[in-house]
């Protein structure tokens, strides 16, 4: 298994972990772990896309926001979706920031931040109309929340009218309780941030009304007419219209000031009569701001910079190795079992061999332990100086626990071998086979609820399934008699996969988990193909070879993809059990819905950079004018936009054989009429 999948592999896992993370903690108010734990989770997984930009394909922070909406309260959709924020957890992630910000906006001026404390509570969007409250949601999944009207009027700090505001105006905010008042309701609730999510879904807000919320107002969702030009200006108006605002706020522009006021506020905290677990800085620009616009996750134009988290002392009783999906084989230390920002746990992972032998970890060792958020944390560093004499050196593995000999591979982006050894197998292998199913009935592809890991795992020692279409042909009489499950579970499960069985192409092809293939790029191929049948005609060699040789033209997919498409393909027992998958489902096909605007019904792809905007930025203006971004030149392309900067040849002479309207930066300005 190679360094790269290896890494996918452990990504996805905590990808998987921290959906489970979200629920507990968004929907149920009971997080099974400490802020600082979660926190650090993110932070792994941020430094993992930052190391490894391939991760960005995979389902990542970036389509993960809150947690489905309770059953309990009606939904609403946010009339702008509330989402979440990328984290930052060192300076030099506000650097990087900073150097984003600029790039897309393409400005060479230092840029003014508005410094925000980042309370923890629960978020909430209250709407207003004609000055009046009209109805108020929870943040939900960040599309959809829940209506919890009655008792966020119960919060006295929330003001029921407020003068001369536009037409419609959605304030954001924070509802929270004070460190003093939860003393006295300690009894009832685990922490803070529990009551203040407890008591809001209520559904008796007499009961609501017991508890003493607060709130602070952060922003603005839906506005009828815009009327701010900074985000200071935007908090300065909230509080002449009554709302709270946190005392703490103000404008900064440079990384020393930032560390300065991020040092001062982490001094300060546990002085505070409420939760912080970071600041959240944003450009202070509104202009800005809306040129940035968001990915599917997060605003581009804001951060949590998040204060520092605990870490634990610990002994390695053993060393014990872990099989990916994709065969990736990954060291895990057996700790003694060691406390960490009030979460207990007993294993770390030690990442690849390479990890192992330059951190030197041994059997025995005492090292150092800092909770990631994941059920897995992670070894910081050992201290040899109570390493005892008789250690001897960990030697990996040279075969899988199927008795399969593992290797390295050579990257073929950095054409160098890779840290992770890797078992080839696949489904050949049962301990791959075994993370295969349970990646295809995860949330971001099949989502069947009640079939998790450990469901998977009794169901695979059972002989109850052992491919994907087994899923759909268990035998749920057994299933009945076995322990912990009853008639009504059954049904659930039942209804679960019935449910799952229609599902749209890009997340089809995402499920079935080839390699390098992760959402962003199963969109693009789903966009390509269309259609399942069409996506199917790779099983058929000649078909195969033809469809390749056109994935090189898309934009987003490149060598690495491409051949591992080709070599999952060439697998008979792959396209066996995939076809078998696919007689089980009804695949819908892809379809991109575009907004109507200037570029309505034209198809557009970029090459090289611009002068005065980011590429990303004129993607994205595209789209929101309604055009549709093209990843490869083709008859439908209406426009081929060719930048100053370093453009693809091979883009440009396609597009000239086929007549297609090659326009410059500056005409790419004019038909947006900027």
């Amino acid at each position: 298994m190679s360094e790269k999948e290896k890494i996918k592999k452990i990504y996805q896992k905590k990808i998987q972990s921290l959906i489970k993370l979200n629920k507990a903690y968004f929907q149920k108010d009971n997080p099974i772990i400490a802020d600082s734990e979660y926190d650090e989770l993110k932070k792994e997984l941020s430094s993992y896309i930052k190391k490894y930009p391939y991760l960005k394909q995979i389902k990542n922070l970036d389509t993960i926001v809150g947690s489905k909406p309770s059953k309990k309260f009606k939904k609403i959709k946010h009339t702008k979706p509330m989402l979440s924020l990328s984290n930052a957890f060192e300076k030099k992630d506000m650097i990087d920031f900073k150097k984003k910000i600029k790039n897309f906006l393409n400005v060479p001026t230092e840029l003014e931040l508005s410094s925000e404390p980042k309370i923890d509570g629960i978020s909430a969007s209250l709407r207003y109309e004609n000055g009046k409250f009209t109805y108020g949601l929870s943040r939900g999944d960040g599309i959809f929340g829940e209506d919890i009207t009655e008792n966020l009027a119960t919060i006295k700090e929330i003001p029921k009218n407020i003068p001369s505001a536009p037409n419609v105006i959605e304030v954001r905010g924070e509802v929270y309780i004070g460190k003093k008042d939860f003393e006295k309701i300690k009894d009832k609730f685990a922490n803070p941030r529990n009551a203040a999510g407890g008591s809001l879904r209520q559904k008796d807000s007499n009961e609501t009304r017991k508890i003493p919320l607060k709130f602070f107002a952060y922003g603005i969702g839906e506005i009828s007419s815009s009327i701010f030009k900074k985000q200071s200006e935007l908090l300065s108006q909230l509080k002449n219209w009554g709302f709270p605002i946190n005392s703490k706020c103000t404008v900064i522009k440079t990384i020393d000031e930032i560390q300065d006021n991020h040092r001062e506020l982490e001094s300060l905290r546990s002085n505070l009569d409420y939760d912080v677990d970071g600041i959240v800085y944003k450009i202070n620009n509104i202009t800005f701001q809306e040129r940035l616009g968001s990915t599917s996750n997060s605003p581009r134009w804001a951060i949590a910079y998040k204060f520092s988290s605990s870490k634990a002392s610990s002994k390695i009783k053993d060393i014990v190795i872990q099989v990916g999906r994709t065969g990736a084989i990954t060291p895990v230390a057996k700790i003694d079992p060691v406390t960490v920002g009030g979460v207990v746990i007993s294993n770390a992972t030690l990442h690849n061999e390479d990890e192992i032998n330059r951190k030197d970890i041994r059997v025995g060792d005492i090292v150092k332990i800092q909770r990631a958020g994941d059920v897995i944390p992670q070894v910081l560093s050992v201290d040899k100086s109570k390493r005892l004499k008789s250690s001897k050196k960990f030697i990996f593995p040279t075969k899988c626990l199927c008795g399969f000999p593992i290797k390295k591979e050579i990257s073929m982006t950095t054409k160098k071998i890779d840290a992770v050894r890797r078992c080839i197998r696949g489904y050949d292998c049962d301990f791959t086979a075994k993370e295969k199913l349970k990646h295809i009935v995860a949330k971001d592809s099949l989502d069947i609820e009640g079939l998790g890991k450990k469901v998977i795992d009794n169901f695979w020692d059972l002989n109850l399934v052992r491919t994907p279409a087994d899923i759909f042909r268990l035998n749920y009489k057994k299933i009945e008699g076995l322990e912990g499950w009853g008639k009504l579970s059954v049904k659930n499960l039942k209804n679960a996969i019935s449910n799952s069985k229609k599902i749209v192409l890009n997340r089809f092809i995402y499920s079935i988990g080839i390699r390098h293939i992760g959402q962003e790029n199963a969109k693009i191929l789903a966009g390509f193909f269309k259609t399942h049948k069409k996506f199917s005609e790779l099983f058929n060699l000649k078909k195969r070879r033809y469809i390749l040789t056109n994935l090189y033209d898309l934009d987003g997919i490149g060598e690495t993809q491409v051949k591992s498409i080709e070599d999952f393909f060439s697998n008979q027992k792959n396209t066996d059990i995939i076809q078998s998958l696919i007689n089980s489902l009804n695949i819908e096909d892809f379809q991109i819905i575009n907004k109507k605007g200037k570029l309505s019904n034209k198809n557009i792809m970029f090459t090289g950079g611009f002068n005065k905007m980011s590429r990303s930025e004129a993607k994205a203006l595209a789209e929101e004018n309604g055009a549709k971004i093209l990843g490869s030149v083709s008859k439908k392309l209406n426009y081929l936009v060719v930048g100053n900067s370093k453009p693809t040849k091979r883009k440009i002479d396609k597009a000239k054989e086929l007549n297609i309207n090659l326009i410059s930066e500056e005409k790419w300005y004019d038909l947006l009429n900027r």
